[in-house]
């Protein structure tokens, strides 16, 4: 369980194609406060640590990224070079800052627009057909894994865009900071909208 508050920017050092994709990130954090099987949300994905360490190139975790997971999240995102927000796993006492994020993503969405307002900037998100009833004005969404506030809805012949005001720390410690039209980004809903369509699904059977 996450909260979408990012503590890290990891980037990826080295990839490496087994069964699976085994990737290994640079971080910040000291390897000895990293637990083998811990889970670390990477731009919103809930992953799990395999291995870790220290030595001149600073220090790293690895962990095993599916074919499964590959095809549901951002093109491009699981490639040598790129950067990662990283938010370590809650523990119980921890300040809830954003909201609940689980590190399942529901789909992928594309930034449409960038603008500056003011010193911050409003970004533009085209979100899948299939998710545009979840994201509500004044709801909570994460996107790469940073909890967000959505500030507008707009529903349109072809199809549905929200908009996030990145304001400057934001920026800062995320890698929104390089948003740009086009870019394809990790989405999460909030939980009880999850939840709550699954029981409007079951209730309209009976």
């Amino acid at each position: 369980m996450f909260t979408g508050i990012i503590t890290d920017i990891g980037t990826i050092r080295a990839i490496e194609q087994r069964g699976d994709m085994r990737i290994t990130i640079a971080c910040a954090d000291d390897p000895a406060t990293i637990a083998i099987g811990a889970s670390i949300a990477c731009s919103g994905v809930c992953l799990t640590v395999v291995d870790k360490g220290a030595g001149e190139g600073g220090n790293w975790f690895a962990v095993d990224v599916s074919g499964e997971t590959v095809s549901r999240t951002a093109q491009g995102r699981w490639s040598a070079g790129q950067r990662l927000n990283l938010e370590r796993a809650l523990k119980v006492g921890d300040e809830l800052g954003g909201h609940i994020v689980t590190g399942h993503i529901d789909g992928v969405g594309e930034i449409v627009a960038v603008e500056a307002q003011g010193d911050s900037q409003k970004l533009t998100v085209r979100v899948p057909a299939d998710l545009a009833a979840h994201i509500a004005v004044k709801g909570s969404v994460a996107v790469d894994g940073v909890s967000l506030t959505v500030n507008e809805v707009t529903d349109a012949p072809d199809g549905t865009v929200f908009t996030l005001n990145i304001i400057p720390h934001t920026a800062e410690v995320t890698t929104l900071a390089g948003a740009e039209a086009g870019r394809a980004v990790n989405l999460e809903i909030d939980i009880l909208s999850r939840y709550l369509a699954r029981f409007e699904q079951v209730k309209s059977r009976s």
